[in-house]
């Protein structure tokens, strides 16, 4: 081998692993073995794969919120969102009487005219996402509130519910299997297609973008419509697994979506990231909830280790960038 084919070789390697996701994978490996050390009945598969589920829902509202933060903004109402269409599909089925087909197909639709409000005050009002989706946040939560005050409401057909002990093959949960399919479905959309490299014009350099023609607004407006579109398969994918709706249902959830995105290596500012890099920051979450839950570590103190791990992965991608650059 050549000197300058072993140069080539070595760059190429300090190129992978000086990339912001390599952090990110390098800590799940990392949160695996420190799992498996805190009960030998961590690494059994079936347990793993089990407990994909309890997480699935905020890793479609992550696959969204990554072309959000990419752009330079930011979606908090995401979770509000999911309760608020899980509230009205239960209120569709049980006290309108739809059948629950149709109550699947307006659910989407209506998370998607969520996405899509967002995305006009944006755009259209030139308000900040962060102001827009804040005051969205409260608005989707107050409504679902008011639709079952502190009730809970059921009586899904049995095909619906217990999403989570559906299994593909007698071993991989529904959950996990949508979720992949639609993690590779949008990472091809993010890194191979138009659409996504205007979004990361956008997140780059908004006025740079619109001097260059791209159509700043509508890809605004589209990318909120897909987190609309998410947070309502994250409502219904939540609302079957436990097989009623809450106004309460996600609460808090959204600050994990933030989490898992930027803990990929997804700027925060916009410009940078991946959907592999939010995959493996999900599960890497997982992962820690999992292994400490076993382990029956108190939340209080899993909250701790998240929060810790979520620092030094930022302080360890911006060393990893400037050695990059």
């Amino acid at each position: 081998m050549t000197t300058s084919s072993t140069g080539g070789a070595r760059r190429k390697v300090v190129g992978l692993l000086t990339r912001r996701e390599a952090v990110t994978v390098l800590l799940l490996v990392a949160a695996v073995l420190f799992s498996a050390r805190l009960s030998p009945h961590f690494l059994d598969l079936a347990f793993l794969l089990d407990s994909t589920s309890l997480y699935m829902e905020v890793g479609l509202m992550a696959l969204a919120m990554t072309f959000v933060i990419i752009s330079g903004n930011i979606d908090l109402s995401v979770a509000s969102g999911l309760a608020l269409v899980g509230v009205g599909a239960a209120v569709l089925h049980s006290r309108a009487g739809l059948p629950m087909g149709w109550v699947i197909v307006l659910s989407l639709a209506l998370g998607a005219l969520l996405g899509l409000f967002n995305g006009l005050l944006i755009t259209r009002m030139r308000l900040p996402s962060l102001t827009v989706t804040l005051g969205t946040l409260a608005l989707y939560r107050g409504i679902a509130q008011i639709l079952l005050g502190d009730h809970s409401l059921g009586k899904f057909p049995e095909w619906f519910v217990g999403i989570d002990y559906r299994r593909i093959g007698g071993l991989v949960p529904v959950p996990l299997l949508l979720f992949s399919m639609l993690a590779i479905l949008l990472s091809l959309v993010l890194h191979r297609t138009v659409f996504g490299r205007w979004t990361y014009a956008i997140g780059t350099n908004e006025a740079a973008a619109r001097f260059s023609g791209i159509p700043v607004d509508r890809i605004k407006v589209l990318i909120y419509l897909l987190s609309g579109l998410m947070m309502a398969a994250g409502g219904l994918m939540m609302t079957s697994r436990l097989t009623v709706a809450r106004f309460d249902m996600a609460t808090g959830r959204e600050l994990e979506v933030i989490t898992a995105v930027v803990l990929g290596g997804t700027d925060i500012f916009g410009g940078r990231g991946s959907v592999f890099g939010t995959v493996a920051a999900l599960f890497l979450v997982g992962v820690l909830r999992t292994g400490m839950g076993v382990a029956n570590i108190k939340a209080e103190s899993q909250l701790a280790v998240l929060g810790a791990l979520l620092l030094i992965s930022v302080i360890l991608s911006n060393l990893s960038g400037r050695t990059q650059r």
